[in-house]
């Protein structure tokens, strides 16, 4: 059975999640807080990451440990990358083909850590369940949007939530297709 598919991602108002060379300095005031906006609830909620190439690279330039330790990690990329950890497998496999290893891994809930691309690539092979956007109040005006996809696809709200740093938390249920109008 294919585990349920989460896209927990920050945003900006615009709807961009990192600036067009990548950066994610933005979200150093929000993250700066003593609020963790839901995020160690989410993170003990799911057993097993998605990642793609760009943001596995862009945690590696953090530097440091490992930061989702104990939690099976797939990569998806074409390049040859290095193993930042022991859970870490880089994988050129379709996001279908790497779902199903996560889940013969015991996984049911993953988390699509990013980015754009590949939370595009997910949505439109129908493999993506939830989505939980943590809208930060910062308008970019330009960047890496949060979908890498232009489809139309109805959303059920599921539950919101406001800080009160300004982030607004929207979780969505994905509607199946026979749904959307």
């Amino acid at each position: 059975m294919k585990p349920t598919l989460i896209y927990y991602v920050a945003a900006s108002l615009d709807g961009y999640i990192a600036r067009p060379d990548g950066s994610v300095d933005w979200l150093e005031a929000v993250e700066n807080t003593d609020e963790d906006h839901g995020y160690q609830a989410f993170y003990d909620s799911v057993d097993g990451l998605l990642m793609g190439r760009a943001t596995y690279e862009s945690v590696l330039g953090f530097g440091g440990d490992w930061p989702y330790p104990g939690k099976p990690c797939t990569v998806l990329t074409r390049a040859k990358l290095p193993r930042k950890a022991p859970e870490v497998r880089i994988s050129h496999a379709s996001p279908s083909d790497a779902l199903a290893a996560l889940a013969r891994k015991g996984c049911k809930r993953v988390w699509l850590v990013g980015g754009g691309s590949l939370a595009g690539s997910c949505y439109a092979a129908g493999l993506l369940d939830e989505l939980v956007v943590n809208v930060i109040p910062h308008l970019l005006g330009a960047g890496i949007p949060m979908f890498a996809t232009g489809l139309e696809r109805r959303l059920q709200l599921r539950e919101q939530r406001s800080f009160s740093t300004g982030v607004v938390q929207l979780h969505y249920q994905l509607l199946p297709e026979a749904e959307v109008p």
